[in-house]
């Protein structure tokens, strides 16, 4: 080779990525990957998703912004720049890392001194002194660099123009491929970390070879890219962080020797970026339009879901917010909307965000159900549960082994403890499937059809790590929101931002609610079309079904027919103790009844629990037939109760027919954990006093199943609802918390649950309306919308004491919401400022100079899915005698705390036991008097896959801590707990 060519192939020697997992070598390729060969790994792979995973309204959206309205322009150029995001690797503080690791072994570092040999003949300007060089993360060197390569000449690039404002916003958004977007300081810092005046001519011919291979022209580059609508910004960011993960991966894309021509590279990346989409199953969804039958066969669609689907618009986005009863069929409507919108707009794929995990997990057999009839001709889809207990169930790991290919082992390899306490839940349907790779963070977003929490809505629009990866996966798809009345304001705020985000991103969503109140249904339809930069235009029409097109023409309708009502009988008993209203449940459902109790406090819980155990035996009761949930146990063994109660309590595989398994008595004490979105059914229901539109939830869960009115005992034939009243002075209940500045000495823990407002003035709204026999009879939905606006609308009045407590608590509630209102206003990015102009790239800068995760943000900035008293996390395991640790107090399965590099069966299983065994410690147990030990007093356990988590060791007798925590009690049965 010739000193010319060696100039001319230097760029060649900057090696991307060094073989620290022994892949490639073991496959017979080099110990580093060029630059360039990333480069178009990362430009093909971007290619293959706009090809197939792509929707037309995200193309629409890149086209606009880097192609001048040219698709073809605009695809090419979108793979050059999210191929260069890692141009800053050409500098010697990243290139001097090359086998410089603890961990890189003898190969690695022979390796490094056979390269840098090589690199410093052919001219690469490397220091002489590499440790000496000034620093800056690589990621930040592509941002302050790649605007002057792409041809901006502004006085920052060595120029005197005016500054190419397209070219620097997409150098800062490919500065943030590591998951922050830096600000203007951060990139500024790193211009000294690579000398422009001698790397520049490298960059030049690096990038040029790289735009010959794709084919674009550099001269006509910068006049391509204007990304001026806001949710381009974040759509293109999350598209790099995809491609450069995919491309990352071994497993898909090989190592390139430096000394083989690029062209060969090319096709190479070409023909693996196909492989890699089609194992991931990277395609869209591609329905076309059918029946409601074909989709849910044996059925046809009832009075207000034929009336929405009549409603719904034949092209372009639309929101749509259905409010229905409980158990009415809004989740089946909301698959076909999805369906609907799929068809007319391209959407790739759907999200269905839930409440709580519980009811996420329910919802995933229904999503799958659904996709055995709506995937057309394709033959399977990814469907991911996104949550952070998702692996530790059998319905996830059912998904997995669905994935595998033909003959290729199980995942699970090792016992599976769940599978060994449940009965088969029933075949998988065969569409489903699930690739491990969307187990990772962030990427249960990124599958076609997904089912998770609401938590990662509102953390699509906060400076977390990867967020606008987060965006990517919801602004593909139709994003459904169930349960819509379930979530503080704080969360109804970021809902609303990632609703604007969404909007102007043309995607789609679906609200779904039995109770919204009126502020809550206006609020979302500002949002959206805010986000299409149009003002709502209400035709004045009414109805509980409400479409809001891209236009902001706003829809209202109603079914022809009208809907079933549910009569509910209501009274209001004062809560006699925790053993006189045991002995009274355990009399009135002697004979036959399921029964549920729903307290709003776990110990409430817990204590009515263990006084109905200890008083069963005399009662004629077995302790099986006593049922405690709520959220504060181990997943290990709660989740085996929550499938217990879906299988027995709810409609059973034919829904025409009572389930055969369902018992002839049950009493459930629960929380609020059963209220949402679990399709199971009572016969009786007692809770504590909830906020209105709770008590209407909750009421979903009471003869819920028309199937079992005629196998109803006598004493429980009609819809029947207490609600038990903490008494107080005057006649009034107590719903505020205990407070001796206040002089209330006495006082309601629930009110530290709940607004005491709105416990007041639901108890108000409802003891108006009480009969002459001291009940209360309410219909819905007939008097749903009545009952929530009297309680959330304007202000109650009343004189006398009871007017003194709603002015008193309506002050401090005004005031709560006050300050979420500003906690979520502090915490969201939102497309457009408050006067209406379009956020640029340098209002989404997050995180520090080093980008690291979620809690180094700005300052005062974190990213919190939901506010109240959070937790800290800790894994639980039982010191057995001999000093063996296990999983189960039994000592039955031993816990595997080994180090597992490999994606293996073992270290699958691991994981999942390890969720099966993770604790949430409320960090107010912390504080106060009877504080426990803080996390980083506890001692260190030295065992690999504890290192980097706190470690809480039990007794396996009595439950009690024995190392970490102490002064915890962990029962099987009934959870976590302080001892007194």
């Amino acid at each position: 080779m010739t000193s010319q060519n060696n100039l001319q192939r230097r760029h060649l020697l900057i090696w991307a990525k060094t073989d620290q997992t022994g892949t490639s070598r073991r496959n017979g390729g080099p110990a580093w990957n060029p630059l360039l060969a990333h480069v178009l790994d990362v430009a093909a792979i971007t290619g293959q998703l706009w090809d197939r995973y792509l929707p037309p309204t995200v193309r629409e959206r890149l086209t606009e912004a880097f192609g001048d309205g040219d698709s073809v322009t605009a695809r090419k150029v979108v793979m050059l720049l999210a191929g260069l995001h890692d141009l800053g690797k050409g500098s010697s503080c990243f290139l001097r890392q090359f086998g410089a690791n603890p961990w890189d072994g003898p190969h690695l570092q022979e390796a490094r001194k056979t390269w840098e040999g090589q690199a410093r003949a052919a001219g690469l300007p490397i220091g002489d002194r590499l440790g000496e060089e000034p620093t800056a993360r690589h990621e930040h060197i592509t941002a302050v660099h790649l605007p002057r390569i792409l041809g901006c000449t502004c006085h920052a690039c060595g120029g005197h123009t005016p500054q190419n404002k397209g070219l620097h916003t997409a150098a800062t958004l490919l500065g943030g491929h590591h998951g922050h977007i830096p600000g203007p300081d951060t990139i500024e810092r790193a211009f000294m970390a690579a000398d422009i005046t001698t790397w520049l001519p490298v960059y030049t011919e690096l990038v040029q070879d790289a735009a010959d291979l794709i084919d674009i022209d550099l001269a006509t580059l910068q006049n391509s890219i204007k990304p001026d609508r806001p949710s381009t910004l974040p759509l293109f960011a999350g598209l790099v962080i995809l491609a450069d993960w995919i491309a990352s991966d071994e497993n898909h894309f090989t190592y390139r020797p430096h000394t083989t021509n690029p062209h060969t590279w090319w096709r190479s990346s070409l023909a693996q970026a196909r492989t890699a989409a089609d194992t991931l199953r990277l395609d869209a969804w591609k329905p076309t339009p059918t029946t409601w039958s074909t989709l849910y066969p044996g059925t046809s669609p009832r009075s207000f879901q034929a009336a929405t689907i009549a409603a719904m618009p034949s092209d372009g986005p639309a929101l749509v917010i259905i409010e229905s009863d409980t158990g009415s069929g809004k989740t089946r409507l909301a698959l076909w909307c999805a369906h609907h919108l799929a068809t007319t707009c391209g959407y790739q794929g759907l999200y269905m965000a839930m409440p709580t995990r519980a009811a996420t997990n329910q919802t995933a057999h229904e999503i799958a159900a659904f996709m055995n009839n709506a995937l057309g001709e394709q033959d399977t889809a990814n469907l991911a549960v996104v949550h952070g207990t998702a692996q530790a169930t059998d319905f996830v790991h059912n998904l997995l082994d669905a994935a595998r290919a033909p003959g290729q082992a199980a995942f699970d390899g090792l016992e599976d403890f769940i599978a060994t306490t449940l009965p088969d839940p029933g075949p998988q349907e065969p569409r489903a499937v699930l690739s491990p790779w969307y187990l990772r963070r962030c990427l249960g977003l990124i599958a076609p059809f997904a089912v998770g929490t609401i938590d990662q809505v509102v953390l699509a629009t906060q400076p977390s790590r990867h967020w606008t990866l987060r965006l990517l996966g919801l602004a593909t798809k139709t994003v459904i929101i169930d349960e819509a009345h379930a979530y503080e304001l704080y969360q109804q705020g970021l809902l609303e931002a990632t609703l604007q985000w969404l909007a102007d991103a043309g995607a789609s969503a679906v609200i779904l609610s039995a109770t919204l109140p009126a502020t809550a249904r206006t609020a979302l339809t500002n949002a959206w079309c805010a986000g299409h930069r149009v003002q709502p235009q209400d035709t004045e029409q009414t109805g509980p079904i409400t479409i809001v097109d891209g236009q902001g023409t706003i829809t209202r309708t109603r079914p022809e027919e009208k809907p079933p009502k549910l009569r509910t009988h209501i009274d209001f008993q004062p809560d006699p103790g925790t053993p006189r209203l045991a002995e009274q449940l355990l009399n009135e459902a002697r004979g036959a009844g399921i029964t549920v109790v729903l307290r709003n406090r776990v110990d409430a819980a817990t204590d009515l629990h263990t006084t109905l155990i200890s008083l069963a035996a005399d009662h004629g009761w077995q302790p099986e037939e006593i049922v405690l949930l709520h959220g504060r146990t181990l997943p290990r063994f709660r989740l085996p109760v929550e499938e217990h109660l879906k299988r027995t309590l709810g409609p059973g595989a034919e829904r025409h027919y009572p389930n055969p398994e369902r018992p002839s008595r049950l009493l459930v004490i629960a929380t609020q954990v059963v209220e949402q979105s679990l399709d199971i059914d009572f016969d009786r229901i007692y809770t504590d006093l909830a906020p209105i539109d709770l008590l209407i939830q909750r009421r979903g869960r009471v003869h819920r199943h028309t199937v079992n009115a005629p196998f109803r005992p006598m004493w429980a034939h009609r819809p029947r609802m207490t609600i038990l009243i903490q008494p107080g002075p005057d006649g009034l209940p107590l719903v505020e918390p205990p407070s001796r500045e206040d002089g209330r000495p006495a006082g309601n823990l629930d009110g530290y649950i709940y607004a005491p407002y709105t416990l007041a003035s639901t108890w108000h709204t409802l003891h108006q309306r009480l009969r002459a026999d001291d009940t209360i009879r309410i219909t819905t939905p007939t008097h749903t919308t009545a009952l929530i606006e009297a309680v959330y609308g304007t202000r109650q009045n009343a004189q006398g004491p009871l007017g003194q407590l709603l002015d008193r608590t309506w002050k401090s509630w005004r005031s709560a919401l006050e300050s979420e209102e500003s906690q979520y206003a502090a915490r969201a990015f939102t497309p457009f400022t408050r006067r209406g102009k379009p956020t640029d790239v340098r209002a989404l800068a997050s995180g520090n100079s080093h980008g690291d995760g979620d809690d180094g943000g700005l300052t005062g900035i974190k990213a919190v899915s939901r506010l109240g008293d959070p937790s800290i996390e800790a894994i639980a395991l039982y010191q057995q005698s001999n000093g063996r640790l296990t999983y189960d107090p039994a000592g039955i399965h031993q816990a595997d705390l080994s180090r597992h590099t490999a994606d293996t069966p073992a270290r699958r299983q691991q994981q999942k036991n390890l969720l099966l065994n993770s604790l949430a410690i409320p960090s107010h147990w912390f504080t106060g008097r009877r504080a426990l030990p803080q996390p980083e007093e506890w001692p260190g356990n030295r065992a690999p896959a504890l290192k980097k988590a706190h470690t809480a060791l039990f007794d396996p007798a009595n439950g009690t801590c024995i190392s970490g925590p102490l002064g915890l009690t962990l029962s099987p049965s009934t959870g976590l707990s302080r001892r007194p």
